[in-house]
Order: C-alpha cells, then sequence, then structure tokens
C-alpha cells in the first residue's frame, strides 16, 4: 500500500493537467452507468408486471389434455399351430383427449407435488352475454371460488363490487372491466347468457380489471355448479389451474406432472414464449444503446491517457532514472483511469437512483398485456453491479495501451529525442 500512494499521487498529478479532457470521460461514464441502471430498471419492471399478470390470471401451470400413446397390434406368424400377437406404441404419434375427465382425482394428485400451492379446476365455453343496451362473444369460466383464489389474484382484481357478494349469490356473475364498459353494467345489473335452450339470467357480483385487454373484454366467472348446468357438462373439467410456490421451475414441474400423471401440462414461459421474447429483446435493445456511452468513455479515455503519455515523457524519463520501473509507470497511468471510473461509476449510481425514482412517479395508463397507472421500475442491486461491471471493462481495456506505451519508454531514448 506504501509502495501505490507515490504512484497515487502523481496520478493525481497528471489527471489535472488535462482536466476538460478527463471531465468528458467522466461525464461519458456516468452516463452510461446510470443510464445503464434506469433502462434495466424499467425494462425489468415491465417485464415483472407482465410475469405477474399472466400468473395472476391464468396460472403457472395449466393442464387442459391428456396424452395417449397410440398402440398398434401386430400378429407374428411363428410358423407353429398358434400365432402370438404383440403390441407396438409409437412414442411419436400421440393421441391428445380434451379436458379433465376425473377433475378431483387430478386435483388430488397434483397436490402430492411439493412446489405446488394451490390446483383449481375450471370449466370453460363461449357464450353470447347480453342486455338490452349490447351484447358480446363472452367464454365464460365456471369455477370454485375458494380454490380459484389460490391459484390467482382475483381477489385484489376487483375493481367495483365485492367476492363476498359473488360468494353469496349463486346466480352471481364476475365481468371484465372491458365488458362492463360496453355493456353499460355496474354491480347489481343482470344480464342473460345465451344457453343451448334458452337465456339465463344472472346478476353482476362484482367487476374485476387484469389490464390484459383480451381477458377483461371476454371472460366471465360463474359459479362451477351453474357453470355445468349453463354448459350442459354435469361431469369433468376443461382445465386444471396451478399455482407453484417457485414460478421459475414451472418447465420443470410441468414435465413431471406430464410424465407421472400422463396429462399434457404447459408451462407458463412455454405458453408465454412470445412475449417474453419481445422483453428480451427489448432489454437487449436498450443495453446495446447505453453501451454507446461506455464505448464512447473507454474512447475517451484512451485519447486523454495517449495524450499524457505523450506530453509527459520527460517526466516519465525522469521517473523511470530515479528507479521506477515500468510496472511503476504503468500503475500510474491506470491509476488515472480507476480514479475516473470510481468516481464516474459513484455519480453515475447516483444518477441512476434519482432517474429511476423520478421515472416510478411519472404518470401513463397502459391497458393491454397488463395494467399499470404509472412506470414500473425493479429495484435491484445486480443492475448497479452490471453497470459499473461493464464501465470498468471498457475504460480498463482502454487505458492498457496507453499505460504499456508509457511503461516502454527509456530515459535515453527520451534525451535522444527517438522515444516514441
Amino acid at each position: 500500500m506504501a509502495a501505490a500512494s507515490p504512484n497515487l499521487r502523481i496520478a493525481l498529478r497528471f489527471l489535472t493537467s488535462r482536466k476538460r479532457a478527463m471531465a468528458m470521460s467522466l461525464t461519458c461514464i456516468t452516463l452510461g452507468v446510470g443510464l445503464f441502471v434506469i433502462t434495466r430498471a424499467t425494462t425489468s419492471g415491465f417485464e415483472g408486471l407482465f410475469i405477474r399478470t399472466m400468473l395472476g390470471t391464468n396460472g403457472a401451470i395449466r393442464i387442459e389434455e391428456k396424452t395417449q400413446d397410440v398402440v398398434g397390434v401386430m400378429q407374428a406368424d411363428t410358423g407353429g399351430p398358434q400365432s402370438s400377437n404383440f403390441k407396438i406404441s409409437n412414442l411419436e404419434d400421440r393421441k391428445f383427449i380434451h379436458g379433465i375427465e376425473e377433475p378431483e382425482l387430478l386435483m388430488a394428485a397434483v397436490r402430492h407435488f411439493q412446489n405446488v400451492t394451490g390446483v383449481a379446476a375450471v370449466l370453460t365455453g363461449s357464450r353470447r352475454v347480453r342486455n338490452s343496451f349490447n351484447e358480446e362473444n363472452g367464454q365464460v369460466f365456471g369455477v370454485e371460488l375458494d380454490d380459484f383464489l389460490q391459484v390467482s389474484d382475483l381477489g385484489s382484481q376487483i375493481v367495483a363490487g365485492s367476492l363476498q357478494s359473488f360468494r353469496e349469490t349463486p346466480m352471481g356473475l364476475l365481468v371484465g372491466q372491458v365488458m362492463a364498459n360496453r355493456l353499460k353494467l355496474s354491480p347489481g345489473d343482470t344480464v342473460l347468457i345465451d344457453a343451448d335452450d334458452g337465456a339465463v339470467r344472472f346478476r353482476v357480483s362484482a367487476i374485476y380489471e387484469t389490464g390484459v385487454n383480451e381477458i377483461d373484454r371476454q371472460r366471465v366467472y360463474l359459479h362451477l355448479a351453474e357453470a355445468r348446468s349453463l354448459l350442459r357438462r354435469p361431469t369433468g373439467a376443461s382445465l386444471l389451474q396451478i399455482n407453484l410456490r417457485d414460478k421459475d421451475r414451472a418447465p420443470a414441474d410441468a414435465f413431471f406432472i406430464s410424465r407421472t400423471l400422463g396429462y399434457s401440462a404447459i408451462s407458463w414461459q412455454q405458453r408465454e414464449r412470445s412475449w417474453l421474447e419481445v422483453f428480451r429483446a427489448l432489454k437487449l435493445s436498450t443495453l446495446l444503446t447505453v453501451m454507446l456511452f461506455s464505448l464512447i468513455a473507454g474512447i475517451a479515455m484512451f485519447n486523454t491517457l495517449a495524450m499524457i503519455a505523450m506530453e509527459k515523457t520527460r517526466e516519465i524519463a525522469i521517473l523511470r532514472s530515479m528507479g521506477y520501473t515500468r510496472r511503476d509507470i504503468a500503475a500510474i497511468f491506470l491509476w488515472q483511469a480507476s480514479l475516473v471510473l470510481a468516481v464516474g461509476s459513484g455519480l453515475g449510481c447516483l444518477l441512476g437512483v434519482g432517474g429511476t425514482w423520478a421515472i416510478a412517479t411519472l404518470p401513463v395508463r397502459i391497458r393491454g398485456i397488463f395494467a399499470t397507472d404509472t412506470f414500473i421500475v425493479a429495484w435491484s442491486g445486480w443492475h448497479y453491479v452490471e453497470a459499473v461491471v461493464m464501465a470498468a471493462i471498457m475504460v480498463m481495456l482502454a487505458s492498457l495501451l496507453p499505460a504499456r506505451r508509457a511503461a516502454r519508454l527509456e530515459p535515453g531514448d527520451v534525451i535522444r529525442g527517438s522515444a516514441q
């Protein structure tokens, strides 16, 4: 540490000789780190909101169909008085049986998986929903309320009315905000849902909003018993919706459920693959844009240190003649880069904190794939670590060549005027 102190003092002296150039490098590092943190916070925040919305509406895993191997029977001629039959299973040719035949038994089996925290049977069907004002194509969801609350965020999505009213009203109905607006519905109003032999009247108990336009426009929740009567489905279910303790394990759990129970289980990562790819592309594009500032900072640092190496050849020669080694001279130049990097990173992190906080307070109304009235940000220490590491790589790589050039200067070459 004592040996490094003189090198540090010399580095500070060299830095003050080119204040304007160092200020430019410092500004670029600050902007690079700060904007990296802000963009990572916003893109991660919106991605996290999308994931929470999808999990809160459609669950971590869904089971909607049973897989059955196609088995063929062949007869072998053994040449004797009797021939033998044997079966061949073609695993590449499977038959899918839509729906759940015995939901209660399957639900009991699913609950034995360690990561499962809830499972609910859902009966679905398409029906027209209408009143005297308008009519809409609806998607009926028949649920047992207590089970469904364990696998969804329906309880926190109610914007008018109450779930208690729905629980106490056998002919109660939950409608989405978009459908309610299009039909001019309020809690307590009645609607007609078409059935095979007429129409059945239901009363709106509550209005929910997920922010997913397709769901809020089409999905209506009924009690499972009433949905069975309406859809003429006295038994079975259309799907099982499953909630998990660790959502990231959904692909592995879906695989084991499929292998163990013989049903096709779809994880939320597979179900929402297209949107997740969109968010990954967005994060990559913003990352490449923000890295431009770090690249400019690296180029500015390279130019500044290269000019210092050229201007301070006489001082470097004096230091070498006093016993400074090449390693010491290189350390002086790396100290300069490190000092600017440290100050720029610190200021950049402060810019990231302030910018992220300011953006989080901006009003914005977004509906379509999620619902929010403000910018969503994700606060994570890793964003700051990633930003500083990225800036450090750019700046230190740019500093190596000037530091190496300065270290190669010899006192005799400076005196003769032949230093390169």
